[in-house]
């Protein structure tokens, strides 16, 4: 059976509200909104204030995780400063994950690669998850969408390091590069399973450079804004926007980006991701 993603060519927050609602899926109880806060220097990034009407509608919590790799948010000191850097507290309240130890510990038993996967703790304290992400390449994961918010997202410092070394933190910039993508689908299904189902996706296919949010030095977006989709379904929303992007023949920057996404072969990520039954590569694109 397709899943449904929800697309259309107009970008702005209240399109996002109106798409999430088009989706007709409630988030029940404690919602967690995981967003991706921005380096500090990242030009590319989507604000608070774009974010605003949706997450307003769904009364949840702005939750974030810190990071493995220098900069400012790899500490629970300098990312705190950071998300008041970039206005995330004034608009909404804020988690930060992992801020204090020990992570939660979520078992893959059907994980090709890893069979664990480490998250901020705080994460227990919700019950549904609305994951808000900026699709834009990755200069790891080729390309970063909703998958990788799952993954790398949601997991805390040290988890981060244990999905990029492939089960081998001290790896995190050596491990086997399949394996790293394999390991992001595996910790992403755990996400998935501890929310049974409780979660929706958008994806905002805006400012699309080749490098990520995570850049505090990034490449100007290469391509044209392409629109919003929304699906329950992350591997669905993921292909679709891959699509997307092979479709755009016409735009000039398309080959700067499908060198970047080819490159890492991004998409063995969602291969991997359907290989465990996250969701379908199979979709209905509907045009709102």
């Amino acid at each position: 059976m397709k899943s449904k993603v929800y697309f259309s060519r107009v970008i702005s927050p209240e399109k996002v509200l109106e798409l999430y609602r088009l989706l007709g899926k409630e988030l029940t109880g404690k919602v967690a909104v995981k967003v991706h806060s921005g380096e500090v220097g990242n030009q590319n990034f989507l604000r608070p204030d774009f974010w605003k009407p949706v997450i307003d509608a769904v009364g949840g919590t702005v939750t974030e995780c810190n990071t493995a790799y220098d900069g400012g948010r790899d500490t629970t000191e300098k990312h705190l400063k950071t998300i008041k850097l970039h206005g995330w507290d004034s608009y909404f309240d804020f988690d930060l994950l992992d801020a204090e130890g020990p992570d939660l510990e979520i078992p893959i038993p059907n994980g090709k690669v890893i069979k664990k996967n480490y998250v901020g703790k705080n994460l227990a304290k919700y019950d549904s998850l609305l994951v808000l992400s900026h699709f834009k390449g990755h200069p790891m994961g080729g390309y970063g969408g909703a998958l990788k918010q799952l993954s790398i997202g949601i997991a805390s410092s040290y988890g981060k390091a244990y999905i990029h070394g492939a089960g081998e933190p001290e790896k995190i910039w050596s491990a086997d590069h399949d394996a790293f993508l394999e390991s992001m689908a595996d910790a992403a299904s755990s996400v998935v399973e501890y929310f049974n189902g409780n979660a929706v996706y958008i994806n905002v296919m805006k400012n699309m450079s080749v490098d990520c949010d995570c850049c505090a030095v990034a490449e100007d977006p290469c391509m044209k804004d392409i629109g919003i989709l929304v699906s329950d379904d992350p591997i669905a929303i993921d292909q679709a926007c891959l699509d997307l992007v092979y479709a755009a023949t016409d735009d000039p920057g398309q080959a700067h980006l499908l060198e970047r996404i080819e490159s890492r072969n991004g998409v063995h990520t969602i291969e991997a991701s359907a290989a465990l039954g996250l969701g379908s590569r199979e979709y209905e694109l509907i045009e709102v």
